[in-house]
């Protein structure tokens, strides 16, 4: 039985971050769930993960996705 040390693992970048839930990541962007909903079926919004039948968001990758969001798109002057 082979056992996996967590030192040994590959490339982890959301081992300190915190796992975030559709309602605080709602509640973060301040849209209703039922939106947050609506981009994640569209691909458009903060990339998840399911998590058993959970979708969970890494904090970071919400930051990540909300900074792109600021940010004037090609063309818009």
């Amino acid at each position: 039985m082979s056992s996996t040390h967590p030192a040994s693992l590959p490339d982890r970048p959301h081992v300190n971050d915190e796992m975030l839930t559709m309602r605080e990541v709602a509640d973060l962007l301040r849209v209703p769930e039922a939106t947050l909903r609506y981009w994640r079926h569209l691909g458009k919004g903060p990339r998840g993960f399911r998590l058993g039948r959970s979708v969970r968001y890494w904090r970071t990758e919400v930051a990540v996705w909300l900074e792109e969001q600021s940010r004037p798109a090609p063309g818009d002057n």
